[in-house]
Order: C-alpha cells, then sequence, then structure tokens
C-alpha cells in the first residue's frame, strides 16, 4: 500500500485480549507484509502463540499487556502491543509504559493510530512515558531494526521493514537508545593481545567449565542469579524471574549443548558465564512457519544431525563484586571456550548480541576480538 499521510476515518482499531481467538490474525499480520522479503525468517507460528499467551508466557505474571489491531474494511493493516512491566516499575518507580510487536503496512495514519490506541491504554493505567519496541519484555526481542537489513536476523533478534523507523518518528516518538548486534568470524583467532592476556597463568580458585547437563536446572538457577546481578544497573533492566528462569530451562533444553554453555567459578562460587545457542533462524527459515506435517523432522536434522553454521551469544555476564583483574580478563576467557568448541562442532560465524550503544566495556571487549557490528536496532520513546 502506498503511503498515506494524516488522519484516516477509514481505519478502524480493534483491542485485542491477550488468550483470545483474535490473537491468531494479530500474529498472522508479519507473514503477508514480508512477502518477498528474502531475509525475513518466518517465525514459528506457534511459537508466537505460546510467547504471546498468558497461558505458556510468565511474562504475564508481572506485566498487564493488550493487543491492538489496526483494519480498513475487514482488511489487518496494522498491530501494536501495549504492556506495563510490574517489575520494571518496582526498580525505576518511572511511570514508563511500553510498546511493541509493532507490523504495519506503509501508512503514515495506520500507524499513527495504532500509536495512539497504545498512549490512550497505557495512559488510562497511569503511565506517564511510553518505550519501545519490546516484544514483550526487554529479555525477549528489543528494538526496531534501523540498520543491517542485508543479512537474516538470528535467534530472537528482529528483521523490521525499513520504513517503519520513519514512520515511528512521524508519529512523534524519539530515539531513546540504540543497541547493537555484532557478527564474530570464529575462524579467527583472538588478537595476539589478548591472546597473551588469557594465556598467562590463571588464579588456581579459577575453575571454567561447561554447563552440567545432569545439573541443569540448577545451572540455569547460576546462570540467571549472575545475570541478575550484572545486568542490574544496566538501561531498562528487568530481572529474570524465578518463573520466567524455569521457563528458560525448558525452552531452551532442546537448543542447548554444553559445550557452548560455560560457567566460570572463583572458590567454587558461579560468578560469570557465557551461552552460545544454534540460531534456529537458520534451520526454520524455509519451514514457512510451520512445524507440521514434516517442519520438525526438517529442524530436528538440521540442528543434530546437518547442523547450522551460525549461532548466537544471547546471555553472558560477569558479578559486579568481582574486581580487579579477573572483572576484565573472564569476559574473554568465557568467549574463548565457546568459540574454541564451535569451530569443533561445524560453526563458523556467532552473533554476540545486543549490546547497548553506551556500554563502553562491553564493546570495547567484543570489538577487540575482532567482532565486526552489523545490525542496530533502536529503541524509540515518546511523553504520554
Amino acid at each position: 500500500m502506498s503511503g498515506g499521510q494524516g488522519g484516516d476515518a477509514g481505519i478502524r482499531i480493534e483491542q485485542v485480549e491477550p488468550g483470545s481467538k483474535g490473537v491468531d490474525r494479530f500474529i498472522a499480520l508479519p507473514y503477508r507484509l514480508h512477502q518477498g522479503d528474502p531475509n525475513w525468517v518466518p517465525p514459528l507460528f506457534m511459537e508466537r502463540q505460546e510467547t504471546l499467551s498468558p497461558k505458556t508466557n510468565p511474562y504475564f505474571l508481572h506485566a498487564d499487556v493488550m493487543y491492538f489491531l489496526a483494519l480498513r474494511g475487514a482488511r489487518v493493516v496494522g498491530r501494536i502491543s501495549a504492556q506495563i512491566d510490574r517489575s520494571g516499575l518496582d526498580i525505576r518507580k518511572d511511570a514508563t509504559g511500553h510498546f511493541g510487536l509493532l507490523a504495519a503496512e506503509d501508512d503514515q495514519a495506520v500507524v499513527d493510530a495504532l500509536f495512539e490506541a497504545a498512549a490512550d491504554w497505557l495512559r488510562a493505567k497511569g503511565m506517564v512515558h511510553m518505550v519501545g519496541p519490546f516484544n514483550l519484555s526487554i529479555n525477549e526481542e528489543t528494538g526496531l531494526l534501523v540498520d543491517g537489513w542485508d543479512r537474516p536476523p538470528m535467534l530472537m533478534m528482529g528483521h523490521d521493514l525499513a520504513y517503519l523507523g520513519p514512520r515511528i518518528e512521524a508519529a512523534g516518538l524519539v530515539k531513546a537508545k540504540d543497541v547493537y548486534a555484532y557478527l564474530y568470524d570464529i575462524e579467527q583467532d583472538l588478537p595476539a593481545g589478548v591472546r597473551q592476556m588469557i594465556d598467562r597463568p590463571l588464579p588456581a580458585n579459577l575453575r571454567l567449565r561447561m554447563l552440567d547437563m545432569k545439573r541443569y536446572e540448577e545451572d540455569l538457577g547460576h546462570v540467571t542469579s549472575i545475570f541478575n546481578n550484572a545486568w542490574s544497573g544496566n538501561w531498562g533492566f528487568v530481572p529474570l524471574s524465578e518463573a520466567e528462569t524455569k521457563q528458560m530451562a525448558k525452552s531452551l533444553k532442546l537448543l542447548i549443548n554444553p559445550k557452548l554453555a560455560w560457567i566460570a567459578e572463583v572458590d567454587d562460587k558461579p560468578v560469570a558465564f557465557g551461552v552460545c545457542l544454534p540460531n534456529l533462524n537458520e534451520a526454520i527459515a524455509d519451514l514457512g512457519g510451520k512445524l507440521f506435517p514434516f517442519g520438525i523432522i526438517k529442524l530436528l536434522w538440521r540442528l543434530k544431525v546437518a547442523g547450522v553454521k551460525t549461532a548466537r551469544v544471547p546471555l553472558m555476564g560477569v558479578r559486579r563484586d568481582v574486581g580487579g583483574w579477573l572483572q576484565a580478563i573472564l569476559p574473554f576467557l568465557v568467549v574463548d571456550r565457546m568459540r574454541l568448541e564451535a569451530r569443533k562442532l561445524g560453526y563458523e560465524w556467532i552473533e554476540l548480541s545486543w549490546i547497548l550503544e553506551d556500554n563502553r566495556p562491553m564493546r570495547r571487549m567484543i570489538e577487540a576480538i575482532g567482532s565486526e557490528r552489523y545490525k542496530t536496532y533502536r529503541l524509540y520513546e515518546r511523553a504520554l
């Protein structure tokens, strides 16, 4: 559709309750909008249903959520979510609500109507500020792609149509923050300076080990504890809850390979970790969002037998109370262990994401190992 401007009486906004039958129409829109986009990966429809349902996503235990559809006649022309994450408000008490899951035809009137619907809903619940997109949580998919459309997104990363950023800005939102995705060629050894630093003798009380599948849930608990500590001072931080940790453990069990998940311990206390996951998007790119009747066989074959060549590190952190030299060296040690094991398993490229634009220490570390910043995702904000 060509880009319209201004208000449009032909647009009708429909509110869709999470868990209702209308959610399938909400999920379906991007599959139509992205037809012909060679770099869009159709998500598994079943996975989208689970993510957007209060019955299966523990995010809803600490959040209020509403979905909105924009229709012109019977045709769905746009969608957006509005959500209030009470865990975040407990930390910041700033009356900030979120929006997310934005998809729309290239029509300013549609985008304007969607944002007004989300803003009205948030305002009615006492919010004075709106930030997004978060799909649905900052710990799930974050930001709108504004640079890097030439390559497909990796696991749990978005891929948005290029016109959406300008449409969002025309709707009165401004940049709040950028987050980056880096691509790392693991065939390359670490630079000499980094290699010299991590090859020196390590303290006797420091141990690096793989994730123990016999203690899988316990180790995922350690990962969550370190993550919540390491990220606690970051912009927009929301802690992972116990219920979300259990859900993460369940959902990752098929994907996770203990050789690609490392924990560092000091005096037997877990203090740092890194988790690298096979890029599910590479395995499902041609399934059209469907696992049945044959998609599940293809997926399992590719993940377990044929293998994929790309992977993503979505989780990494070092506890804040680890000081001095260890604080600096532990990320390099963990990345190097994951890199070496990933090479043995046939991987070629790893994405390190997402990284806040002003997280200078992490960016310096990632750039020091030779990674290329290849995608930018933007968070937008607006006063209500």
